[in-house]
């Protein structure tokens, strides 16, 4: 796609297209242009160290943030920055001393219970980010267990578990870096990293998490080591955010190529994302309107032969495997 919005360009190709009833273009119109304002807010939490700078910069095109204060502008405890679509509050975790967490556990709790004009939750997803290269997490589970976990709410799937660093997480050991994939003996240890988190906040909690592994990559000098499973985080992050929200981290996910390379699973990360993508969009836009198999070719079309035929299959009924669709983010 062009440097356009993304929904911009959705909302040209529905106003030429003449197969379309005036009636029912009219409704996706309006639907297009409400989806175009919707905003998707996370907070984003982990101790110091924790690589949350590095996952926000790999994750989304931030370069066109806009920066603004949380609850105290006078410490800045929680960041705010601004993409088009997506609001991500930055917020420090536990272990800065006694006092610092208590403000820090604080200013959470207010974030977590905030009510939007419409009156519901602000957050939509708090992702909480473990540092992998660390045997000591005890301010992090402090942070899930007894911050966060009980002022979620009734809905527990708003809760993002992970593991960042893993290519630290036996100090650098067995972890390919020719290839940007841990070796299998990496791989066995991060397994099982991720089985004792989930046991951990299971056993406090009583609440089931599936927490992930991942590395969000960084710049030491000349060397420069790019992400990995950056695919599969997506992915979580799109299952733990309501449906008809998905689509607009179309508008702000990073675009470069190199980000999305190296997963444990690639192909079918990013045919999940490709699919949650299109059925977000397509049922978005359709609703209210009586052609829907018609309105999902006419976006799909935008992703291809391949995406006209998977947006027809959305827009009638439900959605299948989008395969075949250009490049994975070559809009």
């Amino acid at each position: 796609m062009s440097s356009l919005n993304v929904f911009d360009e959705f909302i040209k190709k529905i106003n030429s297209d003449s197969s379309l009833r005036e009636q029912d273009k009219a409704t996706v119109l309006r639907n297009l242009s409400t989806l175009k304002d919707t905003k998707v807010n996370i907070l984003i939490t982990g101790a110091t160290g924790a690589g949350k700078s590095s996952t926000i910069n790999a994750l989304f095109n931030f370069d066109k943030a806009k920066v603004g204060t949380g609850v105290d502008p006078e410490t800045m405890d929680i960041k705010k920055f601004e993409l088009d679509n997506i609001i991500l509050f930055d917020s420090p975790g536990l272990g800065d001393g006694k006092e610092a967490d208590r403000k820090h556990a604080k200013n959470i709790i207010n974030k977590l219970v905030e009510r939007d004009n419409n009156g519901d939750l602000l957050i939509d997803l708090v992702l909480v980010i473990l540092d992998g290269s660390s045997r000591d997490l005890g301010t992090s589970f402090e942070l899930i267990n007894n911050v966060i976990i009980p002022n979620l709410g009734d809905d527990k799937s708003r809760l993002l578990i992970a593991i960042n660093q893993a290519d630290m997480a036996m100090k650098g050991k067995y972890w390919n870096s020719e290839e940007n994939l841990p070796e299998p003996k990496l791989q066995e240890f991060l397994d099982e990293k991720v089985i004792s988190t989930q046991r951990r906040i299971k056993e406090a909690t009583g609440i089931d998490v599936e927490p992930i592994y991942y590395s969000a990559g960084y710049k030491d000098g000349d060397d420069e080591q790019q992400p990995y499973n950056l695919s599969k985080l997506l992915t979580f992050i799109l299952r733990h955010t309501k449906k008809e929200k998905r689509a607009v981290f179309m508008q702000d996910i990073n675009k470069k190529d190199e980000m999305w390379e190296k997963d444990d699973k690639l192909e079918d990360y990013q045919k999940e994302i490709k699919k949650s993508f299109m059925e977000s969009l397509v049922e978005s836009a359709s609703k209210g309107a009586t052609q829907g198999a018609n309105i999902g070719g006419a976006i799909g079309s935008l992703f291809g032969k391949a995406g006209e035929a998977v947006g027809r299959t959305v827009g009638g009924v439900v959605g299948g495997i989008v395969g075949g669709i250009s490049s994975f983010f070559g809009w």
